[in-house]
């Protein structure tokens, strides 16, 4: 068996795609622009096809301009041919994915395309292929070699018409404006969505489920309180509902080592005062930060009319999938 130095064979192709990827970034010109201003133009959706391993780029393509606020889905040539070309309007615009420009069921659907008269564009590596000069505005990868040693297997191509995909997504996402708020909107599922989206109202625990006693209150009423809530904290709140304190099992090793009657004793006399909150409103990452940078695992949170709301753990954030 022949030995192979797979680092060395690694470092090659890394620097071969890299090369092709610089190489492109400054070949890229004014049709770019254009395409991109047609494709933030475009009334309908944009249809990403290609056929083999151009196919595969222009699903990822596809996925990623929905992802980024630009409605696309993608269409194998070959499948186009047997009908699902009639997804296809004249409102779309079509970006085609095919390194030799010479994709036979591509070309076969171009007559079609133009019978639809929805505008339709490529990503080639010969721009004086059939399906270049057939498209409005081709855009040349320029790859003049692939990593495979052979030359033959798509590698530093596809890398190149991926990152032209890439490219072409972000410049439209910027010019709509795109937030991260809208990009929740598409991931609403997963640990990104539920990032940019989960706010503290979302998962605290509230109302009856709160411990709530007053500063009046025994240590002996205030630890069955905690009991029956099972929350491990119990908020001091007056008649007024203004939050003066809570107690913690903190307090309570402090109260037993130092020997406190917890029959006679008010929590007033040994509650913790300083309470770290977080308006109920604000995003679920917000109270882990809170929590890491205080080393504590409960918050208050706060209403509008800077009430106590509820109460939020760090037990509840892990439930969540959120840490």
């Amino acid at each position: 068996m022949k030995q192979i130095n797979y680092l060395k064979s690694a470092r090659r192709t890394v620097n071969l795609e890299s090369d092709g990827l610089k190489k492109l970034a400054k070949s890229l010109n004014k049709e770019f622009v254009t395409l991109c201003e047609y494709l933030f133009n475009t009334k309908g959706r944009i249809i990403c096809l290609g056929v083999g391993k151009s196919g595969h780029i222009a699903n990822k393509t596809s996925a990623t301009l929905s992802s980024t606020g630009s409605p696309a889905f993608f269409i194998n040539a070959a499948e186009a041919l047997h009908g699902d070309v009639g997804a296809i309007t004249k409102k779309d615009s079509v970006i085609i994915f095919s390194h030799s420009g010479e994709s036979d069921e591509i070309i076969k659907l171009l007559p079609t395309l133009r019978n639809i008269k929805c505008n339709f564009f490529s990503i080639t590596g010969n721009p004086e292929s059939t399906i270049s000069q057939q498209s409005i505005i081709n855009i040349d990868t320029g790859v003049s070699e692939e990593a495979c040693p052979l030359d033959l297997a798509p590698t530093t191509s596809t890398t190149a018409a991926l990152a032209i995909g890439d490219a072409i997504a972000v410049a439209l996402l910027e010019a709509k404006g795109f937030q991260s708020d809208d990009f929740a909107k598409s991931h609403p599922g997963g640990k990104l969505g539920k990032r940019l989206l989960l706010k503290v109202e979302d998962i605290m625990h509230q109302g009856d489920a709160i411990p709530k006693v007053l500063p009046s209150s025994s240590l002996s009423e205030v630890l069955l309180e905690i009991s029956s809530k099972g929350l491990g904290i119990a908020l001091v709140i007056d008649v007024n509902s203004n939050l003066k304190g809570v107690f913690t099992d903190g307090d309570l090793r402090r109260a037993l080592n130092s020997r406190t009657e917890i029959h006679k004793t008010e929590v007033s006399k040994v509650m913790s005062q300083s309470v770290k909150t977080i308006d109920e409103s604000s995003l679920a990452t917000k109270a882990i930060e809170i929590m890491q940078k205080n080393e504590i695992y409960v918050l208050v949170a706060t209403g509008k009319d800077k009430k106590a709301s509820g109460i939020i753990r760090m037990h509840d954030l892990l439930k969540s999938g959120l840490v």
